[in-house]
């Protein structure tokens, strides 16, 4: 038997947190349930049954939709009533902004509307592929299960999402350093340096002087140049929020050198993810590959996806026009033939997930162990570079001296 923690709010409304032994947590949840008490959060990490703690306020993300779905798995399944489930849900929200967007929800669905179209009132929260994911389950009658694989597929996604953010952090702190560093010299150091030249009146190193007139531009015209980087910015942000812009944008970082490879498997990933939820709760392969072609970041490969629903109503299937396609990895392709082959097509999406979720890792591992050496190695010439410059000045006053 396991120890879990545990979080469930007794009859007074009060919360109760504590750690239960037993063989599972849907197990914990019914000794609670028989206990008086209805469980809100059973788990092996005690942080998240502590964490909840105050209100705040604050925009919804993906963090409360998680939250959502995490709680309502928890006591749907431990046999708690959809209505209830909701009001204790909204109770234990930390955000005020998405507890009344829980109260809304729980209004609707008493006012006769199916969960599903509930959740469809507020499409910024939750995806075509959730709400549809519930549809299936209030059709099937296994919302508690629905739930359950939600939760699933949302930890997996974020968990994917943070690990591609926090291994880029330190790279691009790298390279801020080092433009940092340089713009402090142009704009500080060399200046000083000029006036010891200019008071002492010599013949300045070519190298020197290109440095000088170069420290002399940045300081004269550092307004211009922060004028037109902002524009440029400015002129990037607007064309790629354009359907022509962001297809050309999306192309562009699939064809970067090793970061390439590692957003197309990380697409590849939520995609094939996505797929397997919606397949295994039996929605339509033709309306699977709409909705998880909704849910891709890259419009590059989204797009492709039109191709391969096509093909599948020409009754191609779905490996064949995934190939032609040549936005996936070709190991994709295969797989999916042989979960046609083998009438799993739903557990090969799965596996295909987990491949390329782990493959997606390893590419952004290999990306940092080439960048950051890299970043490292351009700012120490271009930095050294200057150092190297200031020093031939400084020789060539010492010469002058002797």
């Amino acid at each position: 038997m396991a120890s879990y923690h545990f979080r469930a709010v007794a009859a007074d409304g009060r919360t109760r947190a504590g750690t239960l032994h037993g063989e599972s947590e849907r197990d914990v949840a019914r000794e609670l349930l028989r206990q008086g008490l209805t469980p809100v959060y059973v788990g092996t990490r005690q942080a998240q049954a502590v964490q909840w703690k105050l209100p705040t306020l604050g925009a919804p993300g993906r963090k409360d939709v998680l939250f959502f779905t995490q709680e309502l798995s928890t006591l749907l399944n431990a046999g708690v009533p959809l209505d209830r489930a909701l009001a204790i849900t909204s109770e234990l929200t930390e955000k005020t902004q998405f507890r009344f967007l829980v109260n809304d929800v729980l209004r609707l669905v008493k006012g006769g509307k199916s969960l599903a179209d509930a959740l469809a009132a507020h499409p910024t929260q939750f995806s075509e592929l959730y709400v549809n994911m519930v549809r299936a389950g209030e059709a099937s009658g296994s919302l508690a299960q629905i739930f359950e694989r939600l939760s699933t597929f949302e930890e997996s996604r974020d968990e994917l999402r943070n690990y591609i953010i926090s291994s880029m952090v330190y790279p691009v702190l790298l390279m801020l350093v080092g433009i940092s560093s340089v713009f402090v010299l142009m704009n500080f150091v060399v200046p000083k340096f000029a006036k010891v030249f200019a008071d002492a009146r010599i013949q300045i190193p070519t190298p020197t002087l290109v440095m000088i007139e170069m420290s002399k531009f940045f300081q004269d015209y550092t307004w211009l140049v922060l004028l037109l980087a902002a524009g440029a910015i400015a002129a990037h942000y607007y064309y790629v929020r354009t359907t022509e812009g962001r297809i050309w944008w999306d192309t562009f970082k699939l064809r970067i050198p090793v970061l390439g490879d590692a957003l197309r498997k990380a697409e590849t990933a939520r995609f094939a993810r996505a797929m397997a939820t919606l397949i295994a709760n039996s929605v339509p392969l033709v309306q699977s590959i709409q909705i998880s072609r909704n849910i891709l970041e890259n419009k590059r490969m989204a797009g492709s996806l039109d191709s391969v629903a096509t093909g599948i109503k020409r009754g191609e299937g779905i490996a064949g026009p995934i190939r032609r396609t040549q936005q996936f990895p070709a190991l994709a392709g295969h797989l999916l033939l042989v979960g046609e082959e083998t009438g799993a097509l739903d557990a090969m999406f799965l596996r295909m997930a987990e491949i390329y979720e782990t493959e997606t890792k390893a590419a952004i591992r290999r990306f940092t162990a080439l960048f950051e050496p890299l970043v490292i190695l351009v700012m120490g010439i271009v930095v050294g570079a200057l150092i190297l410059t200031m020093l031939l000045g400084i020789t060539s006053i010492n010469e002058v001296a002797l």
